[in-house]
């Protein structure tokens, strides 16, 4: 499935950050009904204080929150018009 950020569970330990990370902006691209489309590595981190990482190069995050997979986009809001 693209996307799908199966690197690692919510919750478990995001690993070593990418060399100078913090230092380099990262390119988020805006879709008018789709997600927000981040280049990566990311990590997020949730409400509950959890946090999420993808090493992907781009990642696609849910702003519709219908995926089943939130945060990351699993195409969910394609099937609503």
């Amino acid at each position: 499935m693209p996307n799908d950020p199966a690197d690692r569970a919510a919750g478990t330990p995001a690993g070593p950050a990418p060399d100078s990370a913090a230092g380099r902006a990262r390119r988020i691209t805006v879709q008018r009904r789709g997600p927000l489309l981040v280049e990566g590595p990311v990590e997020i981190e949730l409400e509950d204080g959890s946090t999420v990482f993808s090493d992907r190069f781009r990642v696609a995050l849910c702003t519709c929150r219908r995926s089943r997979r939130y945060p990351w986009c699993d195409t969910s809001h394609r099937r609503r018009t």
